[in-house]
């Protein structure tokens, strides 16, 4: 069972010369105005795996010397990856962690003597405890030490790194403002191990581990910039599309101190690793014409130039010239059309054919040019839905669109979301609950007590505390009930409604189990019952919570599953991948765009404000100040107003849509 396929996805077929040069004087050629070394991989496995093999040959290099390695590492979720090969390579490859010394990197601060979450759990769950790590060689950082004892232990600590023999190799992920430990905007270069204050960006990504942000401590002790950049080496991973923008502005951006990951280019050993999804804006991927003699275009390739031509030239595609396309390096392209104008009409129709009003396909309609058949009609439609909410954030407006017009909606939704409900939401329920019980006179002794205990249970709660399953089970049936009346609203069946709560999901905290054989299950027998002729699923892989990744996966390997068994009605069916609040598809990827009217976006509105408890409340909101149905009519808008620039129809709004090929 493949339970990994949204890795595989590479929406833009980029050529493997480009990430991968096949000598040094080509990359030499596409990494000019790249800073610092970076290695690009197909998969975040992939990469994590090199990482992994570079780190094993050192340590057992400096095992065979009779010496220590030293390595500081960084408790967050990039090295997770690399972690997990270590772990595998010591129990099948016999690598011994004897003389490696680990440093932790940062630690929150104050913490609790009882506080569940700390970075050095963090790394105790993600290597220290799998691997024959001697207790002695491992330094962390004490997030329980009184104030007083902070700057005597940072001088420490620093000293303890240099009687150590200094560190062989530093291992840490890329923040999505650029920081490196908690090394944030404003660090100096010759900064030392210190105690910094957390700004807002900062602690609202904590908040993914502790739960809120109001959990999360106010601040952490950091090593410096000093001292990671006296590191012998050092690896810095990016991994997923969150982290596209910063990487470029760290790898091919001015050394500055509103990012302190670009004083690494100042280092001489420097490696970054990532993803072919974080170097997606690096130019030698997002815009190779600039840096490549010659390019190997395509449809998405050349769509990209040209919406790029669009922006930087301030014009629609139609009156793009041929002085344009000169002047902008994209001399080729007039080299094989001829003219400028025929680029610009065949890009010009490219776009408009992913325009429709029908995403289920128009019925008695010619579909040559439509992003969707007309036949069957109607279909029957699976919307898979990570949380409770993320149908009508991301595609509400199609969903209605869908009900209208007559096609068999069902909105699957994955998991209960019942971590996302603020404990204020349960108190106003169990006070209704208690309140229907008086004036119904139902006289239930047996709900007095569950309302006495379960309010108790929230007054003596602290925030690191996780609930206990009668609370997550009222909070479940919180978001079910609001996802019912979104339905209810939206056109959709009660009977289509239907709530697979994931097992990978109900821990109850904010770390979820692997995805397992069981949720694939779960997913595959809806499908059998159902077999849908068009399948919406979760693109916007790069989601705070994770959950969207795994809840992906899980209808991927689904419907891997049945590809491999040749179920019949897979060959009828076409799926269409969707983004959320945090992110829209570029547009050279988009291949359905479901143009919605003010009518309809409001629509889409009142469905979204049906989900009242992901409203001011929710905990997850992350960085992001604006609400979510603020936020997703901010990204409709903008997506119908690019291609209003571009030259096409102005739109109040658009939803836009990539269709996924099973592997």
């Amino acid at each position: 069972m493949r339970t990994n396929l949204s890795s595989f996805i590479n929406l833009n077929k980029i050529p493997t010369r480009y990430y991968k040069p096949e000598n040094a004087f080509e990359r030499s050629i596409l990494t000019r105005l790249e800073k610092l070394h970076t290695d690009i991989f197909d998969t975040t496995e992939e990469g994590a795996l090199y990482i992994a093999k570079d780190l094993a040959r050192a340590i057992r290099e400096r095992q065979d010397a009779g010496k220590n390695f030293v390595l500081a590492i960084a408790g967050s979720n990039s090295p997770k990856y690399v972690c997990n090969e270590l772990i595998r390579m010591h129990k099948e490859e016999g690598l011994s962690f004897h003389n490696v010394i680990v440093f932790n990197m940062y630690e929150f601060y104050p913490l609790s003597k009882d506080m569940q979450y700390s970075s050095m759990q963090t790394l105790r769950h993600m290597l220290l405890d799998h691997v024959d790590l001697k207790p002695e060689n491992i330094h962390s950082i004490d997030g329980t030490m009184s104030s007083e004892d902070i700057y005597n232990f940072c001088r420490n600590y620093d000293k303890d790194i240099e009687n150590a023999g200094g560190i062989d190799a530093s291992l840490m992920g890329l923040s999505k403002v650029g920081s490196i430990g908690f090394n944030e905007s404003g660090s100096t270069f010759n900064s030392i191990t210190r105690l910094v204050l957390l700004d807002g960006i900062s602690r609202a990504d904590a908040a993914k581990i502790f739960g809120k942000a109001t959990s999360v401590p106010p601040s952490a002790i950091t090593m410096g910039m000093k001292t990671i950049l006296s590191s012998k080496k050092i690896y810095l991973m990016a991994w997923g599309d969150e982290k596209a923008e910063i990487l470029k502005n760290t790898v091919e951006g001015k050394i500055t101190d509103s990012i302190p990951a670009t004083f690494l280019q100042n280092h001489n050993n420097t490696v970054v690793a990532a993803d072919l999804l974080a170097a997606s804006q690096l130019t030698r991927i997002s815009r190779p014409w600039l840096v490549s003699p010659t390019c190997e275009w395509n449809d998405k390739q050349i769509r990209s130039a040209i919406v790029w031509l669009c922006q930087k030239t301030d014009k629609p595609i139609l009156k793009l010239t041929n002085k344009d396309y000169t002047e902008n390096g994209l001399n080729e392209l007039l080299a094989i059309y001829g003219l400028a104008y025929n680029v610009n009409i065949k890009i010009f129709n490219d776009l408009q054919h992913t325009i429709t009003g029908w995403p289920g396909g128009k019925p008695n309609a010619d579909d040559t040019y439509r992003p969707e058949r007309a036949k069957p009609f109607p279909k029957r439609v699976v919307v898979f839905s990570p949380h409770p909410d993320d149908d009508v954030i991301s595609m509400g407006g199609t969903v209605h669109r869908l009900a209208v017009q007559g096609h068999d909606v069902h909105i699957a939704y994955e998991t209960s979301g019942n971590i996302a409900v603020d404990d204020e939401e349960v108190r106003r329920f169990m006070m209704f609950m208690k309140g229907y019980n008086e004036i119904a006179k139902l006289n239930s002794k047996e709900i007095d007590k569950q309302y006495a205990a379960n309010m108790e249970f929230l007054k003596n709660k602290k925030d690191e505390i996780s609930d206990n399953r009668d609370i997550l089970d009222i909070k479940a049936l919180i978001r079910r009930g609001e996802a019912r009346t979104a339905c209810a609203y939206a056109g959709i069946k009660s009977e289509n409604v239907h709530f697979l709560n994931l097992p990978f999901y109900e821990t109850g905290k904010i770390e979820k189990n692997p995805i397992s054989e069981a949720d694939v299950n779960i997913v595959l027998d809806l499908l059998r019952k159902i077999k849908p002729h068009q399948i919406f699923v979760a693109g916007d892989l790069a989601d705070p919570h994770g959950t969207h990744r795994v809840c992906t996966d899980a209808v991927f390997a689904a419907i891997d599953i049945e590809k491999q068994a040749g179920a019949e009605w897979l060959k009828d069916c076409r799926i269409w991948m969707y983004r959320g609040a945090w992110a829209e598809w570029e547009i050279e990827n988009i291949e359905m765009a479901v143009p919605m009217s003010p009518e309809e976006l409001r629509i889409k509105r009142n469905t979204i404000l049906k989900h009242q408890s992901q409203m001011e409340g929710a905990p997850f909101l992350g960085n992001d100040e604006r609400l979510f149905w603020q936020r997703s009519e901010d990204r409709n808008h903008a997506t119908a107003e690019l291609y209003h620039k571009l030259g096409l129809a102005s739109y109040e709004a658009i939803e836009a849509f990539v269709e996924y090929h099973p592997i």
